[in-house]
């Protein structure tokens, strides 16, 4: 008879503590919602808030992979920006050419995901839009035609062909856009939004390039 006394008797305590706890619960939820405002404003949230987000990334950071450095380092001195740039669009773009197929939903192509008609050129006939376009295969990689429409395609490796699933290809293909860009000129958030018009990206690509640069 004593221990099940014992029992209730914690069984109350429980529930006073909860009754007590409800209005404390209440007060600090009704402060939250009215001075929201003001404490997002405070050193400690914001600092609490930017490293939350940084957590995902931290959570799926994927070394670069040292065969496509001296590409990066190549690319990027013919055009005169950071190799270290190039390294965090690969990686952003394509987990560094792992993505598999490398083709978007969208039709963004190879390893630094080109749209047909940046690659080849917004003056095509067929290029509107998103910039699928309508271009034949032969075209997509024929340095005189990019030549001719204005794109960004580069046949780096030169076996006469300009090809997006061409690393380095490929590479010098986005150092060559990005330069023309701003990167060149050191106005790097105007290459990167320009690559992929997104606040969003721009940050990620950053966040990799500081990472990057401070290895």
């Amino acid at each position: 008879m004593k221990k099940q006394k014992k029992k209730e008797v914690s069984v109350n305590i429980k529930l006073l503590l909860l009754i007590l706890m409800l209005p404390v619960a209440m007060t600090i939820f009704v402060l939250t919602s009215v001075y929201w405002g003001d404490i997002k404003r405070l050193p400690i949230t914001s600092v609490l808030t930017e490293s939350l987000k940084e957590v995902p990334k931290k959570l799926i950071d994927i070394d670069i992979p040292k065969k496509y450095i001296p590409i990066y380092k190549k690319a990027a001195k013919e055009y005169g920006i950071p190799w270290t740039l190039l390294a965090a669009h690969h990686r952003i773009e394509t987990r560094f050419s792992t993505m598999d197929p490398l083709l978007s939903p969208v039709g963004a192509e190879g390893h630094m995901q080109f749209m047909p008609c940046t690659f080849v050129g917004w003056q095509h006939p067929s290029c509107s839009g998103l910039g699928k376009g309508a271009i034949s295969d032969d075209d997509k990689t024929n340095p005189d035609v990019i030549a001719k429409y204005g794109g960004y395609g580069i046949d780096a490796n030169e076996d006469g062909k300009a090809d997006p699933y061409q690393i380095e290809d490929a590479m010098f293909s986005a150092a060559n856009y990005l330069a023309n860009n701003g990167a060149s000129t050191g106005d790097l958030e105007r290459a990167i939004f320009m690559y992929n018009r997104s606040d969003e990206y721009v940050e990620d690509i950053l966040y990799y390039y500081h990472m990057y640069e401070e290895e």
